[in-house]
């Protein structure tokens, strides 16, 4: 029976062709927007675990408190014991230890006068550690504009920004003023060997980028650190993991009254982007939703018309004794089948439409600068194994329930009326 109502689907366009064409543009639809959401939402979160958040984060209670104000005089002491114990008892995650610093980029001549100054945003990470995967994990050198990375100490990479504004070039010596831990004047000469862009223009900004070890020079940190940044072996975020981490870590120091006491947080109690989690799946939930609504408002309508140009044909198979109910559900395979058909078709074009974004993405630069939250300046869609299925629910679902609400005009038909119909 499926295969003789296949036929009679694709042999009549006349029935079929419209409901396939909005199936499918619905179903593109939804099959695009969910991937845009997930790919948008999912490159926030990686940006900021990735630069700032880590999947888990641990710092001193205190420095947890002020971090915004970056305030190294609250920072760890000792960290390299505490990571040495955190790679034993959780190997199965990457330990990294970050400084962050923020101070003055002072530019001189050829007589040592100053010719620039302006403000740094510094990040001091494990450069010359290969293995702590930091290069890869911030992408440094794809972002790398010009020059090389630093290869030994007092060489920094400068972003690329701060290179055009103050007239830098590869080979430069700059110098760094700021404060130490203990408060007094920091200050340290460095050589630029490279300029990074990293399409974030609350990174890019009067970046500077050193390796930890001059940083623990510079500022009187000497086996310290402001931040232990955790991530998990396949350098993705999840959720329940981490949470699970978190609450074992904090739970083993929860008396422990001291203020510099480690506490770890997770990503999304970081940032503001527990919202952001959140509202992933249920924007797309949301969005799935509405077009199910939409499209089955369409449909019916579709339906209707169609029901309408089939009149005469159900009038004859009532009036040859086939029973209601029976053409009823044959309508209902016929809406399955062209659900079906177009839900197929729309997945492809949605697939095709979000790979494409994953590619080429938009670019959003324009809107970003002044913008202080990591966020990438393109945002791509990403293509998940869920995009094979989500198209489905809108497109059968709405076609089945169009077709359900407009067949209950058969059920309206009066037998006794069909010959008089006919012979009209």
């Amino acid at each position: 029976m499926i295969k003789f109502l296949l036929k009679g689907v694709l042999g009549d366009k006349n029935r079929s062709l419209l409901p396939i064409i909005i199936i499918s543009i619905g179903v593109a639809l939804t099959v695009l927007l969910s991937g845009y959401i997930r790919g948008a939402m999912g490159d926030i979160i990686n940006q900021n675990a990735r630069f700032d958040t880590g999947h888990v984060k641990i710092m001193t209670r205190a420095y947890a408190e002020n971090k915004s104000q970056i305030p190294n005089d609250l920072a760890f002491l000792g960290v390299d014991s505490l990571i040495n114990e955190l790679r034993i008892s959780h190997s199965n995650m990457t330990w990294v230890k970050r400084i962050r610093f923020g101070g003055i980029i002072d530019i001189p001549d050829d007589k040592g006068e100053t010719k620039g100054q302006g403000p740094a945003s510094g990040m001091a990470i494990e450069l010359f550690n290969t293995n702590s995967g930091e290069i890869q994990r911030m992408n440094i050198l794809s972002s790398l504009v010009q020059g090389t990375l630093p290869k030994q100490a007092g060489e920094a990479l400068i972003g690329q920004e701060f290179v055009d504004k103050l007239g830098l070039k590869i080979g430069d010596k700059v110098t760094y003023f700021g404060s130490t831990m203990n408060g007094s004047m920091a200050f340290k000469n460095f050589t630029i060997t490279g300029s990074v862009r990293f399409g974030t223009p609350a990174l890019d900004k009067g970046a500077i980028i050193i390796d930890i070890s001059d940083a623990q020079t510079m500022l009187d940190m000497e086996d310290g650190a402001g931040e232990i940044l955790g991530f998990e072996s396949d350098e993705i975020y999840d959720d329940e993991k981490a949470l699970a981490l978190t609450k074992m870590f904090n739970t083993k120091f929860a008396n422990n009254t001291d203020e510099f006491a480690p506490v770890m947080l997770r990503l999304k109690d970081q940032n503001n982007l527990a919202g952001y989690l959140d509202y992933v799946d249920v924007y797309s939930a949301m969005f799935v939703t509405i077009f199910v609504i939409v499209m089955s408002i369409v449909l019916w309508n579709t339906g209707l018309l169609g029901g309408l140009r089939r009149y005469q044909e159900f009038g004859i198979r009532l009036a040859l004794g086939e029973s209601k109910g029976h053409i009823y559900r044959t309508l209902i395979y016929e809406a399955t089948l062209i659900g079906i058909i177009g839900s197929i078709v729309g997945t492809a074009i949605g697939l095709g439409g979000t790979y494409y974004l994953q590619l080429v993405g938009i670019d959003i630069g324009k809107y970003l600068e002044n913008a202080t939250m990591l966020m990438p300046s393109v945002i791509r869609a990403q293509v998940t194994p869920e995009l094979f299925y989500i198209g489905f629910i809108p497109g059968l679902f709405a076609m089945v329930f169009g077709t359900m609400l407009s067949g209950i005009g058969i059920y309206k038909r009066q037998t006794a009326a069909l010959f008089k119909e006919l012979e009209v």
